[in-house]
């Protein structure tokens, strides 16, 4: 057994072992919202907002991006588990922000390894086989983290299976201090157009 994997059963044995009534708790999250941030492990969404289990839905990818995938878990979270408030949360500092989308399809092509961060930009160490997959995927890179919050936010709301009764407000998280700062912008234009 690798010791990752040893490491997170024996947290696992010892959570389980307090698990307590947590197996009563509701499908639907008690206090109605949802939060789409980034997948980066310095966010602890939980921690950020105050959250216990149950609380709400937390919907991770990389950059925290209104993806098809993301728009299909906010769909499902107010239609079928009854969210009403929305949170797009990116972050300063985010790898996102480090490569473009034909970087990342030249590093694919090149090979499948991990790549590296130094200097001159994103390069490989290891080599081929790589793959041309890369080439159908749009990575959703960010070039501008407070325009990718107002860009998301904005498909949102103009998603033909988003209610206009679903308030959503637009954050970005700061990895040196911890707080939220709005894009007044981005609220703006996820503020309830019926209610």
């Amino acid at each position: 057994m690798g010791k990752t994997l040893e490491e997170v059963l024996t947290a696992n044995a010892a959570y389980a072992e307090n698990f307590g009534n947590k197996a009563d708790l509701p499908m639907s999250p008690g206090r109605r919202f949802t939060i789409l941030t980034c997948m980066d492990a310095r966010l602890d969404p939980a921690k950020l907002a105050g959250l216990a289990e149950g609380d709400a839905h937390v919907i991770r990818n990389a950059g925290g991006r209104a993806s098809d995938d993301a728009i299909r878990s906010l769909v499902i979270s107010y239609k079928l588990l009854g969210t009403r408030e929305w949170f797009v949360i990116h972050h300063t500092n985010c790898g996102m922000e480090t490569f473009s989308d034909e970087t990342i399809r030249r590093l694919l092509a090149s090979s499948l390894e991990t790549a590296v961060l130094g200097e001159q930009g994103w390069h490989d160490q290891g080599e081929g086989p790589g793959s041309i997959e890369g080439e159908f995927v749009d990575w959703l890179t960010i070039q501008d983290p407070r325009q990718s919050v107002y860009t998301d936010v904005q498909r949102i709301r103009s998603h033909p299976l988003v209610p206009e009764t679903i308030s959503i407000y637009g954050y970005l998280y700061d990895v040196r201090t911890g707080q939220l700062i709005e894009v007044p912008e981005a609220t703006a234009i996820g503020k309830v157009l019926r209610g």
